[in-house]
């Protein structure tokens, strides 16, 4: 499967850019080791075009077990 774009907005963070493309901040890594051309920006621009790898499932974060809902 082709590996997707995102284009930013002004003031756009790594974590932010995680957050909002997989759901968790803490795969910013997978962002920047795929764009490593703009590995020293902090808070993007707007209209950088940025790829967006696929995550392997394995690599979401668990809920720590005191955020599980004791329903499931």
């Amino acid at each position: 499967m082709a590996d997707k774009t995102y284009t930013t907005i002004q003031g756009d963070t790594w974590d932010a850019i995680a957050f909002r493309m997989f759901g968790d901040e803490y795969l910013m890594h997978h962002l920047i080791d795929a764009n490593p051309q703009y590995r020293e920006i902090v808070v993007f621009p707007a209209g950088v075009r940025l790829v967006v790898p696929e995550v392997p499932e394995e690599e979401t974060v668990e809920l720590p077990p005191w955020k599980v809902d004791e329903g499931e």
